[in-house]
């Protein structure tokens, strides 16, 4: 018996393993176009499912664009303007509602939206650390419409872990963004 333990004693040297994270597959980027009699065009990526907003204050022209595989949705708000008084409101709440995010944010950083010819501006606020949301967005024409995304995690947000997935979207909200229309 003592032969045994002794020898179980001797071998290579232990060391832990370091914590790991799931390995994530990434789908393929194909887009599709979504034109649903709406005051907007735009391409949003196939692995994606857009739906109605079920909020109680839903609008129309509310739509969810869920992630189901990496357990996230892009909530996306319409409104059509009817006042300068309400445009920088609505304005004014976008940059609020970017900025709650200061307190547990490493960082956020604003891009200036900019495609004159389909008359489409905004600001687009990438937002790193542990918050609710790690992206924001508005566009608008600056008279009669006003779109707005937010990027959402079903989960506790932890950055380190979902820094690839939200590299991933970003990108096709970047393409979102880049083939944005105002139809009416």
């Amino acid at each position: 018996m003592l032969m045994m333990l002794l020898y179980a004693c001797t071998g290579s040297d232990y060391s832990p393993k370091p914590r790991g994270y799931f390995n994530i597959e990434m789908p393929k980027k194909v887009y599709k176009t979504f034109n649903n009699g709406c005051a907007f065009s735009f391409d949003y990526p196939v692995y994606a499912e857009m739906l109605n907003d079920s909020s109680k204050d839903t609008r129309p022209c509310w739509y969810n664009l869920s992630f189901d595989q990496f357990n996230a949705r892009l909530h996306l708000t319409y409104y059509d303007i009817s006042s300068k008084k309400e445009y920088e409101g609505l304005v004014e709440d976008a940059r609020t509602f970017a900025f709650k995010h200061t307190v547990k944010a490493n960082s956020i950083d604003q891009k200036l939206i900019n495609y004159p010819g389909k008359k489409v501006y905004g600001v687009y606020y990438a937002i790193e650390g542990n918050t609710a949301s790690s992206v924001q967005f508005f566009l608008t024409d600056s008279t009669k419409h006003y779109f707005r995304g937010a990027l959402y995690f079903n989960e506790r947000p932890q950055y380190d872990s979902i820094q690839p997935v939200v590299s991933f979207i970003k990108k096709d909200i970047d393409r979102m963004i880049s083939t944005f229309k105002w139809i009416k």
